[in-house]
């Protein structure tokens, strides 16, 4: 090979380096950012966005307030589904369906519950917790709630068990 034909090469070689990790940064950026806010279901990710806990820590309090994020998840135009997730009876994270409004067919409410909690514990493990959801939860967030560690699940108005969570129900 000539001595410009190498030239050319070394260049388009470096011209690609570059490009991929521009495209690696950005991707970094858009990630980091979108699990700092209110991508991925988080009522908001300022200091003071603690819960209104119920004044009565129940399973029809929770509940209520899992159809409360469905309500609000209809008024901002997506599925109408809401969860909470509850431990000790104090409600450690929660969320609307997200599905529609961020273009991520994952986005269910209890998976997005599940990462509030966890983002607020700054810990995956949420042992021991209870899921109240308005639908039961489909196979995708029951194997998410199983492998997050969550003990029951209950949905519906009328606080129906789906029990614990399993693999490949």
């Amino acid at each position: 090979m000539n001595k410009i034909g190498k030239s050319k090469q070394v260049g388009y070689s470096a011209l690609v380096c570059a490009r991929r990790s521009f495209l690696a940064a950005s991707g970094f950026g858009a990630l980091t950012v979108g699990l700092s806010g209110s991508v991925l279901g988080q009522t908001s990710s300022g200091a003071d966005d603690a819960i209104p806990q119920p004044s009565d820590p129940k399973d029809a309090s929770f509940m209520e307030r899992a159809f409360e994020m469905r309500q609000y998840a209809i008024d901002h135009g997506d599925q109408g589904y809401g969860a909470v997730v509850v431990r000790d009876n104090v409600i450690i994270g929660q969320s609307w369906s997200r599905v529609i409004l961020d273009q991520d067919p994952t986005a269910h409410a209890e998976m997005a519950a599940i990462r509030d909690a966890a983002r607020r514990l700054n810990h995956r493990d949420l042992t021991g917790s209870v899921m109240y959801s308005s639908s039961r939860p489909c196979p995708m967030c029951e194997a998410a709630a199983y492998w997050a560690g969550v003990r029951l699940m209950f949905y519906g108005r009328k606080i129906t068990s789906a029990s614990s969570p399993k693999l490949c129900s």
